[in-house]
């Protein structure tokens, strides 16, 4: 009984490296997805946000069934980068559970223009977002998120 244990053990600490390695990927390529968007006019962080994403990759940000694709989601990235230019998402902690990687992250930025119908005359925004991103075979193939827009649409009406 003894040797199995030993044996059990042993297997257990040959293969620890193995998962920890799986991880280190996971949040890697999780981090590419904060890199495009902190650089959402960068071509070449929409390529490497494509290399990180399954090609069936859905963005979900509520429960009507009308979720983003991929193409949609750098679409709309483009967009912001033209209405946001300095935007910035910086990940505050990042911790995964398994096939999940989950992430509060902070997004700063500076509209040049009316955003949600606010013009708020060059000012500021600071929010705070959740999102749960799900991991099969290295790639992101869901991505629940929550940003605190309202917050935003707040900052920016303040006089």
């Amino acid at each position: 009984m003894t040797f199995i244990r030993a044996f059990l053990t042993a297997l257990a600490l040959v293969a620890l490296p193995l998962g920890a390695g799986a991880q280190a990927n996971d949040k890697a390529a999780v981090q590419k997805f904060y890199d495009f968007l902190s650089n959402p006019g960068s071509k070449s962080h929409a390529k490497a946000f494509r290399a990180v994403v399954a090609d069936n990759w859905q963005s979900v940000g509520n429960y009507s069934g009308k979720n983003k694709t991929a193409g949609a989601f750098i679409g709309q990235l483009g967009f912001f980068a033209k209405l946001i230019p300095n935007l910035h998402w910086k990940v505050e902690e990042m911790i995964q559970a398994g096939n999940r990687v989950i992430v509060r992250g902070r997004a700063t930025g500076t509209p040049k223009g009316p955003f949600f119908g606010v013009d708020g005359k060059g000012k500021s925004f600071e929010i705070m977002s959740i999102d749960i991103h799900t991991i099969k075979d290295g790639k992101i193939v869901r991505t629940y998120h929550v940003e605190d827009w309202a917050s935003a649409i707040r900052q920016l009406k303040r006089k």
